[in-house]
């Protein structure tokens, strides 16, 4: 770094640039005599808002020009939503660490302040995402949902305009935007099972940088850390991505880990779901079983058939 500068990498949306100023927050109040700066990094998935995201392939659809910059050495660091980056981060680089996790559900938001039990075929429900189309129609077969793009603002424009009558979220983007009122309802997970970490900021340096390193470790959130390597452990095992009907989350209590995950078809009607239970200590090895179990269930032939689609 020169003169003591960090350079941060983020996307331009409120939403990225909110988490990568917490992230430059909470190294500066570790750090005397360092100043964190923010680099707007525009990405494929930012750029592409007239397709929907499993047709545009996910493999680094909100990162990759974020990792080049780290590799041209124009950022020191990335911050990530850690539900965007991919599992598999190669030999270049790592993911160093996270913030504490914020609410890991997701929420609805309605023109009308319905509930989800309240909505009716004719109601339009909007998502980009696989995972929430297929825990919708598990839920209501008879649903009617839209694809929409866009940063989180632009959606509820989107909602208020006409285009939609509800819209599936995850919460934390919304509570961290202070948009909180416009939630309906916190969709629990017997309701709807999250995306593989979603609500954890994460951290991607260099591998071999060891100075950013050693820096960024020391604001990793220990226990918010457990839960996502047993999160990504499983989405890994299935060889998952973010932009399919894949889903898990994690609590630990006492060093007790619960991890329930599920695989789904688009449709919802084949819907396996399975949870493990053990110490949290073998975080990894127990995403990894939770994987392997609905891998000897079908998962990894239903995933199959919908990227052969």
């Amino acid at each position: 770094m020169n003169n003591k500068i960090l350079r941060i990498g983020t996307r331009g949306s409120r939403l990225a640039v909110y988490q990568a100023e917490e992230v430059k927050k909470t190294i500066e109040a570790l750090n005397v005599g360092i100043t964190a700066e923010l680099k707007i990094i525009s990405t494929k998935g930012d750029e592409i808002l007239d397709v929907a995201l499993s047709k545009i392939g996910d493999k680094g659809l909100f990162t990759k020009e974020l990792e080049t910059a780290l590799l041209l050495n124009e950022v020191d660091l990335a911050v990530h939503s850690l539900k965007d980056l991919q599992t598999d981060l190669g030999e270049s680089f790592m993911l160093a660490a996270v913030l504490p996790r914020a609410d890991y559900r997701d929420a609805l938001v309605s023109k009308n302040h319905k509930k989800l039990y309240q909505l009716t075929p004719s109601d339009r429900i909007a998502t980009s995402s696989l995972r929430r189309k297929a825990g919708l129609l598990k839920y209501n077969n008879d649903f009617q949902i839209i694809d929409i793009r866009g940063n989180v603002n632009t959606r509820l424009q989107k909602m208020e305009n006409g285009y939609c009558d509800a819209i599936i979220m995850a919460a934390a983007g919304l509570q961290r935007l202070g948009l909180d009122s416009y939630i309906t309802e916190i969709l629990e997970p017997d309701v709807m099972i999250p995306a593989v970490s979603q609500g954890a900021i994460a951290i991607e340096t260099c591998s071999n940088n060891t100075f950013i390193n050693n820096l960024v470790a020391q604001i990793n959130h220990q226990p918010t850390w457990v839960e996502i390597i047993a999160e990504r452990a499983f989405m890994r095992t299935l060889q998952g991505g973010c932009q399919v009907p894949v889903g898990c989350f994690s609590k630990v209590t006492n060093n007790n880990m619960v991890i329930t995950g599920f695989v789904a078809s688009v449709n919802g009607m084949e819907y396996l779901l399975d949870k493990v239970e053990g110490k949290a200590d073998n975080a990894e090895e127990l995403g990894i079983l939770l994987g392997n179990r609905l891998i000897a269930l079908g998962g990894r032939k239903i995933l199959q058939e919908i990227r052969n689609v």
